[in-house]
C-alpha cells in the first residue's frame, strides 16, 4: 500500500462518480489532493474554491499534462454532471483515486 493509499483512506475509488462530501472534498484537499474545477472560464471568474485549477470539461482530454496523476482529485463543476463526466475521463486516463464532489454548492 503506497502512502497516498494510507493518506488517502487505502482503496481507490471503483468508478466515475465516486461522489464525497464537501467535508471529506476539504480534508482530502487539505492533505493534498488536487482540486479541479471543470465549468467554463466565465464561470470560473463567477466564483470558485480557493486553490481550484480551472479546465473545462470539454478540454480535459488534451489538458492532463496539466495535473499530477500520482496524487488524488477533486473534481466539481456547477450541477454535477461535468464533474461526473470529467471523473470518468480521468479514471479511463489512469488517474488511481478521482473523487466527484459534484455541484460547487456542496464545498
Amino acid at each position: 500500500m503506497s502512502w497516498f493509499d494510507k493518506l488517502f483512506g487505502g482503496a481507490t475509488p471503483a468508478g466515475p462518480g465516486n461522489r464525497v462530501n464537501g467535508q471529506r472534498a476539504r480534508e482530502l484537499v487539505g492533505l493534498g489532493a488536487q482540486l479541479l474545477d471543470v465549468r467554463t472560464p466565465m464561470e470560473f471568474r463567477g466564483g470558485h474554491v480557493q486553490g481550484a485549477t480551472n479546465i473545462p470539461v470539454d478540454e480535459l482530454g488534451r489538458r492532463l499534462d496539466e495535473l499530477d496523476q500520482a496524487r488524488p482529485v477533486v473534481v466539481y463543476c456547477r450541477s454535477g454532471a461535468r464533474s461526473h463526466r470529467a471523473s470518468g475521463l480521468l479514471q479511463h486516463a489512469g488517474f488511481a483515486q478521482v473523487w466527484d464532489l459534484g455541484p460547487i454548492s456542496a464545498w
